[in-house]
């Protein structure tokens, strides 16, 4: 089995997310004051005295509450507290039990994993007073504590920690893990397509825009590869980020694609092309991710000549990550997602790749006899060696003799030979030029 799990539950604004950051001491959960913050449960990496766990944060359960939303975050912390082998149930110590604690409470008292009651938001030590009405949850003694300050939480830790089952493996190395972020702009089917990659509800499906809020990591096995697929919040332009909750998911977004290898640039079909796709690609692109592009909801688009439309629009559009296959799925139904698993594949093994020195150097002989060669005056470039200096993504440094003379144009001209002699389909790749005397 993987690493023991610790998930945390509650109502809306009790603290969820801050305790979480508190425990994990990171700031990966969102914190925002507003209701209803994080809706799909997220995973973190925690340890106490050298004991390591997974923390599960959860959205707010609102057991009255019936909108389009509740239902699915109710579904998504229940199934938390399945997969946990202890649970932290988290109340509000200001403004005291309601109606949703004691539906919870009643829910988790049949629970078969050891459940703590904490009292959070109980700023000042020694105020026991504030607990006594929490004991009529009949959850045990309630645990004073404060996600802000840190108050009570290392007492917490402690019995935590006794009551992880022992019997655990440590976690396999990462090394040979591919790292996949699925991107895109809002109501895409981000969501739609983590849920049948990884065959896990993991993720809120809803033709809502911007249900995803945080990034969320699942790690799957698929014909015997290993991937940690990161479904993201739905990119928007900065400008357009009006709410402090959507930057910060933003944020999450970007870091994902700073740590993935290869992004999965999300595509709505049935609408095509815009503006904000070339934005998300640009993100990717300019942090060096690898990539593939899914034409999604491909089901929707109307005729060969609609589909053709789109696809030529994609290639004028796309040009900076001409790189990129495009592969038209539905994910609602699965059809033609098994290719994305080929093309992940293919695009890390190029981005990854190592091009022999001496390889790089016979086509640098063609690339002379050639001889197209830029100059100004009587100076005229010389390309005298090339290697290999850099992978995910692959970065080639050029030394010549009068590096200056090289512009966009010719770098552009170099870039198209490489990708010509040498396949790097899927990955971005990166020219340096440094200068080598006579």
């Amino acid at each position: 089995m993987a690493l023991p799990i610790v998930a945390i539950v509650g109502r809306p604004n009790v603290g969820k997310s801050t305790l979480v950051n508190r425990i994990s001491q990171k700031k990966d959960a969102i914190v925002h004051e507003m209701r209803g913050v994080t809706r799909d449960r997220s995973y973190h990496q925690a340890d106490w005295n050298g004991r390591e766990f997974t923390l599960i944060d959860t959205g707010g359960i609102e057991m009255g509450n019936d909108d389009r939303f509740q239902q699915s975050i109710r579904e998504q912390a229940f199934a938390a507290t399945n997969e946990a082998d202890v649970i932290l149930f988290l109340v509000d110590g200001q403004t005291g039990i309601n109606s949703d604690d004691e539906e919870v409470a009643r829910i988790l008292r049949k629970a078969t994993k050891p459940v703590l009651l904490l009292v959070n938001k109980i700023d000042t030590p020694g105020r026991e007073d504030q607990l006594w009405e929490f004991y009529k949850l009949g959850l045990g003694d309630p645990w004073a504590v404060s996600a802000t300050h840190g108050t009570g939480t290392g007492d917490v830790l402690d019995e935590v920690v006794s009551l992880l089952p022992e019997d655990y493996d440590e976690p396999e190395p990462e090394d040979d893990v591919i790292n996949v972020a699925i991107i895109g702009r809002p109501n895409a089917g981000k969501s739609t397509l983590t849920n049948l990659l990884t065959k896990k509800e993991r993720s809120i499906v809803s033709d809502v825009a911007g249900t995803t809020r945080d990034a969320i990591d699942t790690l799957v096995e698929h014909e015997g590869k290993r991937y940690r697929i990161v479904d993201t919040a739905g990119l928007r332009a900065k400008s357009k980020i009006d709410e402090d909750v959507e930057y910060y998911s933003f944020v999450r977004a970007m870091r994902a694609i700073d740590r993935a290898d290869v992004c999965l640039l999300v595509i709505d079909g049935s609408i095509g092309m815009t503006d904000q796709d070339q934005r998300v690609a640009g993100y990717a692109r300019e942090r060096g991710c690898a990539m593939v592009i899914l034409l999604n909801k491909w089901d929707l688009v109307e005729g060969p000549d609609k589909k053709a439309e789109i696809r030529e629009r994609i290639e004028d559009r796309m040009m900076f990550v001409s790189y990129a296959p495009v592969i038209a799925i539905i994910a609602t139904t699965g059809k033609n997602t098994h290719r994305i698993w080929t093309a992940v594949d293919e695009a890390y093994a190029n981005f990854s790749q190592n091009v022999p020195t001496s390889k790089l150097n016979i086509w640098l002989t063609e690339i002379r006899d050639f001889g197209f060669a830029p100059s100004k005056g009587k100076k005229v470039l010389k390309l005298k060696y090339v290697t290999q200096t850099g992978t995910c993504p692959p970065v080639f440094t050029f030394f010549a003799n009068h590096p200056d003379l090289i512009d966009d144009n010719y770098e552009r001209y170099l870039s198209n030979r490489l990708r010509k002699q040498f396949d790097f389909t899927g990955t971005p790749i990166e020219l340096k030029f440094k200068k080598k005397s006579e």
